[in-house]
């Protein structure tokens, strides 16, 4: 930064250098008592010395509220950022991040979080110790588990968490009731999902199976060989109440949203015995037993469809 900025420049409140090639920071920055936001993307800041010493004392420390950091080489959090008490909104995507201190909780005013574009392979549960926070982003990392201390966060509104390594999501994220955006695509846990919504046909012997069981055609165990009587033994029922039927190795995987606040609904795998049953005339009495069922089969069709452009979007 130039130097004599505060001396030209005392009521200076927004500062952008995006795009200036800067490797750090100047101490000129200090002295900026009323500057409230404060742009450096894409530049080279990451190493040593890249910011300011004493950044949180100073008197721009105290009047800060956003500061957008996005594309440069930071490999962590700089530590100096943790004294910025009243910022609100920190973006660090598209930099070379591979975690989250603890010590985030010390911004406790922080509403709007970016970290995006990194190499974050967890989140730490003191993240969740940020009661302002409302948008959370952290798409585009390695993340493979969400902690279930993140329920905590009341005031969330956004959570993106596209193009991570998630295979499942803790229960309690359904406390989230203030929740109104949840990305999830390009995860193993709704890539599997949508890899495997095939059928199989059935083979002869689960068709030979399904018959006996439905009709529950008599047997005694001296009648059929041993490993008969086991493969009987493993019949599962279909989840479809108008159904009644059953199935053992073939199967057809389904998607079963549980209902999030009205918003949305969350994924989880859902096994029918055969392609009629996922139907939302099959499976409308799933979707709602204190409207009628014509109303259910409605809302079980625009459930599906609004599902699947959630997990495909």
């Amino acid at each position: 930064l130039p130097a004599g900025l505060s001396q030209w420049f005392p009521a200076l409140e927004v500062l952008d250098v995006s795009g200036t090639g800067l490797a750090e920071l100047g101490a000129e920055l200090l002295a900026l008592p009323r500057l409230h936001t404060l742009l450096a993307k894409n530049n080279r800041l990451g190493g040593p010395g890249s910011l300011p010493k004493g950044l949180g004392q100073a008197p721009v420390g105290r009047s800060l509220r956003v500061l957008n950091l996005s594309g440069n080489r930071f490999a962590e959090l700089p530590p100096a950022l943790l004294g910025l008490r009243g910022l609100q909104s920190l973006s660090l995507g598209g930099n070379r991040l591979h975690g989250i201190p603890p010590d985030i909780q010390e911004l406790r005013s922080l509403e709007f979080l970016y970290l995006g574009g990194n190499f974050i392979t967890s989140i730490p549960p003191e993240l969740a110790n940020l009661p302002s926070l409302s948008y959370l982003v952290l798409c585009d990392n390695k993340i493979q588990s969400i902690p279930p201390q993140l329920a905590q966060l009341h005031s969330l509104r956004s959570l993106s968490l596209h193009n991570n390594l998630l295979t499942y999501l803790p229960r309690e994220i359904l406390n989230l009731v203030h929740l109104e955006e949840l990305s999830l695509r390009g995860n193993p846990l709704v890539v599997r999902f949508v890899r495997d919504l095939t059928y199989n046909p059935p083979s002869l012997q689960e068709l030979a199976g399904r018959t006996v069981k439905t009709r529950n055609v008599p047997y005694a165990p001296s009648d059929l060989p041993e490993n008969l009587v086991r493969y009987l033994s493993l019949a599962s029922n279909c989840p479809n109440p108008k159904c009644g039927g059953v199935y053992f190795d073939s199967c057809v995987r389904q998607i079963k949203f549980v209902d999030f606040c009205g918003k949305y609904r969350l994924p989880l795998m859902h096994y029918l015995c055969s392609p009629e049953c996922s139907s939302p005339c099959s499976s409308a009495s799933q979707s709602s037993t204190s409207q009628s069922e014509s109303d259910s089969e409605d809302e079980a069709s625009v459930a599906a469809r609004r599902m699947q452009k959630v997990l495909l979007g």
